[in-house]
């Protein structure tokens, strides 16, 4: 099979792992007789040194013409003092509305290689734990009406939250089949106490579990969230949530798995075609040196196989490849705490070698 996948490197360390992961597809579709071609378009900052904005409608054609996206990292100081429109990590919320991507599926996986990582007690997570976090991703605060005005104590700033009964729907049916897929256990989080649009997102989702009997649905209130995924991750396998909320709290997800740089992400949407990222940012501050950790782009480019592409096997073996670098003791500077540590570049080689 034949296979195009547009490449968005973007900034800071964006590109060198994005290269790794390419280098891994390649290695896989030798294997398995694939074809895997990819074309680079520009996005966030270095869009903006080149074309003065951080979006440019040849990117949002390219990646539309694509099979699949892979996306690197955007942002940096360089680009900090920008108005909001132009800052670079406003193409990410452009990429994904022009994309249609609804869902963002992030899981939090804590590997037993890395266990010494993670922050919350050994007896915390004896067992480890694995959390699909499923966020809505176009609707919501971040999309809602917002401005400025003159109100009572003078200027004042809001943002709209605003959900329909199709976009609950939607990404309820997403996160119904993911729970169905593995443990069949849901979460839906909300703050329905107090907000009008959480109680319209609990009455919709509350509908749909009507058509999955063989999923357990319960509701969480997201302040109640937060504290659990720290006193007891393990009692999550699958969670819903709005597009704010799923934005918080993923990234506390992906920090009792002891590091960021490990974890990948998929934004999918009616079709096949998906962007794929890890959930890190850009690093400026290591680019160029050696020193990113490839690995949660990689198996972006693992989750791009498997959601986009339907191959499973291909997916599983880059997976596999990675669990066991890690339970050889191989690390990035990351993971490393101090001691001997591989470069970009030969964590790739290792994972390479395991395919």
């Amino acid at each position: 099979m034949r296979y195009n996948i547009g490449l968005l490197k973007g900034d800071g360390i964006g590109p060198e792992i994005v290269e790794s992961a390419v280098r891994v597809l390649e290695t896989v579709g030798k294997k398995f007789g694939h074809e895997f071609v990819f074309t680079d378009y520009d996005i966030g900052g270095a869009a903006l040194d080149k074309y003065g904005i951080p979006l440019p409608d040849a990117t949002v054609e390219g990646c539309l013409a694509s099979d699949s996206v892979l996306l690197g990292a955007v942002g940096g100081p360089k680009w900090d003092t920008l108005p909001g429109n132009l800052r670079p990590e406003k193409a990410l919320l452009g990429i994904r509305e022009a994309m249609g991507l609804f869902t963002n599926l992030r899981p939090a996986k804590l590997y037993s290689a890395l266990k010494d990582d993670c922050p919350l007690r050994c007896d915390i997570v004896e067992n480890g734990f694995d959390i699909m976090i499923v966020r809505e991703l176009t609707g919501g605060i971040y999309f809602g009406e917002r401005g400025m005005r003159e109100g009572k104590y003078g200027e004042e700033a809001y943002d709209t939250e605003c959900y329909s009964r199709m976009e609950i729907e939607r990404i309820a049916r997403v996160a119904f089949e993911s729970a169905r897929k593995r443990k069949g256990k849901l979460t839906s989080i909300d703050k329905a106490n107090v907000l009008e649009s959480s109680r319209l997102w609990r009455k919709v989702v509350h509908e749909i579990a009507e058509q999955y009997s063989d999923v357990e649905c319960s509701d969480m209130l997201v302040d109640n969230a937060a504290m659990q995924l720290v006193r007891n991750p393990a009692q999550f396998d699958v969670i819903v949530t709005s597009n704010m909320f799923g934005d918080i709290l993923s990234d506390e997800a992906s920090q009792i798995t002891g590091s960021i740089g490990m974890l990948p992400s998929a934004s999918l949407g009616e079709t096949s075609r998906g962007l794929y990222e890890p959930i890190h940012g850009s690093a400026p501050d290591i680019a160029g040196k050696g020193l990113a950790n490839p690995i949660a782009t990689i198996l972006s480019a693992a989750m791009m196989l498997l959601y986009s592409f339907g191959l499973a096997s291909e997916s599983d073996c880059i997976v596999a490849a990675v669990d066991k670098v890690l339970d050889a003791g191989y690390r990035t500077a990351d993971i490393a705490h101090g001691a001997d540590s591989l470069s970009t570049t030969e964590i790739t080689d290792k994972i390479i070698e395991n395919i």
